[in-house]
């Protein structure tokens, strides 16, 4: 029976056996992590056969360069290729640098801040005001890097087909808002897959800002778990169809493809934009680390390649997804209290509770041994207005401590909305 449809004696009678679960799952003793979309050991045991792939003195050298020494600020070539050919850009739109493409991101932001971009009229820092657009549901580090500069961030609501543009055309006509993140594929936490449509009015969008930044971290470019791999358009040869050229700044990484924090981070932009983030960049750095490029290069070799590598990790990876969503489907669904949506690619499962329960049931789940994204990390300065949204991240524990994580929180949750509609 339904929550809403039950009597004050059915509720309490539920309250009291849900309460009785959860004493029973406190004494566990639990000590499990779904905070974060972190690879599970598994993941990283399959590509640790990368180290092996530079065992000779000469292997270090790529295109006539020494990967070993100084040099090749925007990447190595070979690299550049690579990122290209996944991405579909032109290698020499690509800038390879370290281990995070979230470095790019802070990093691309800082420069407007402190030297203006090639189309700034001044620094940003010298702006009254600097607004950015944050689709939400979103990724709490990308709010986090806007609301460190001291932006106003302004909340973009998400619908089933990316961000609502109508939303997004009305604010861009305020040149202090310069900039809008997005993660176009199998967003953060929904999963959503921007529709076609959605990217073109994106792509043809006409800023007042002579400098806005369109931010499109391509994340989860290449990361299905449970279909055949979903192409995707360039972002960037499509801005240039609609005389944006300068607007586009897309990032990806081999964070969830190899190692996180041991990966490869990448930026693609113009030819333009890229000449100009080279040159600010060298002041700040000789080069990156082009040994991993390299070896990743020489593992990776090409799209068709590490498509086959992100097959394993789906097959890893698909087993904790079907376990959550049959945890939600069985416990959950029944009564009425949630809906959530059933992503076939990305890192996470975004679940809508009933209004004013996210923040009770996470602090719930903490008391029985399960750690998550803290409520309102999706929103714009930690704060969901409705406290219902939780982000699930199922790729780190092995698939039987995921079953009892799943059951402690779908026991949170239960008791959490009892409470809220009265026991």
């Amino acid at each position: 029976m339904k929550y809403t449809e039950m009597t004050l004696a059915e509720r309490q009678g539920a309250y009291a056996a849900e309460k009785a679960r959860f004493e029973e799952l406190k004494s566990l003793g639990l000590k499990l992590n779904m905070a974060r979309g972190k690879p599970g050991t598994e993941q990283l045991d399959i590509v640790m056969d990368i180290f092996s792939v530079l065992p000779t003195n000469a292997d270090y050298i790529s295109s006539g360069i020494d990967s070993r020494n100084y040099g090749e600020l925007s990447g190595i070539p070979e690299a550049k290729v690579l990122f290209a050919d996944i991405l579909g850009c032109k290698p020499s739109q690509v800038f390879v640098g370290g281990n995070a493409s979230l470095q790019l991101m802070y990093d691309a932001i800082s420069k407007a801040y402190t030297h203006g971009l090639k189309r700034s009229v001044r620094k940003w820092s010298e702006e009254p005001v600097v607004k950015w657009l944050c689709p939400a549901p979103g990724y709490d580090r990308h709010f986090k890097v806007s609301e460190t500069f001291g932006m106003e961030l302004i909340t973009i609501p998400m619908t089933a087909e990316g961000p609502d543009m109508d939303a997004v055309e009305e604010w861009i006509q305020d040149p202090a808002v310069k900039g809008m993140w997005n993660v176009p594929k199998y967003s953060n936490p929904q999963g959503i897959v921007y529709s076609d449509a959605v990217i073109e009015r994106i792509a043809a969008m006409k800023p007042a800002a002579p400098d806005f930044m369109l931010m499109w971290d391509n994340a989860y470019c290449i990361h299905e778990f449970a279909s055949d791999f979903v192409p995707f358009p360039d972002i960037i040869s499509l801005c240039e169809k609609f005389g944006n050229d300068h607007m586009c700044y897309e990032f990806a990484s081999t964070s969830k493809v190899t190692f996180p924090g041991a990966g490869v981070g990448v930026m693609a932009a113009s030819e333009e934009n890229i000449a100009y983030f080279t040159k600010l960049m060298s002041i700040q750095t000789i080069g990156f680390d082009k040994i991993n490029q390299l070896r990743h290069v020489r593992y990776l070799k090409d799209k068709e390649t590490t498509l086959a590598l992100m097959k394993r990790h789906a097959e890893i990876l698909r087993p904790k997804f079907e376990a959550v969503l049959h945890g939600l489907d069985t416990e959950i669904a029944p009564l009425g209290i949630a809906s959530w949506e059933r992503p076939v690619g990305g890192y996470f499962v975004s679940l809508d509770g009933m209004e004013g329960t996210a923040k009770r049931t996470l602090a719930l789940c903490a008391e029985a041994g399960v750690t998550m994204t803290g409520a309102g990390a999706t929103f714009p300065y930690g704060v969901d207005p409705a406290d219902r949204n939780i982000r699930i991240a199922p790729t780190l524990p092995p698939v039987e401590e995921l079953k009892q994580a799943v059951d402690v929180l779908c026991t949170c949750l239960k008791l959490a909305t009892l409470e809220k509609l009265g026991v």
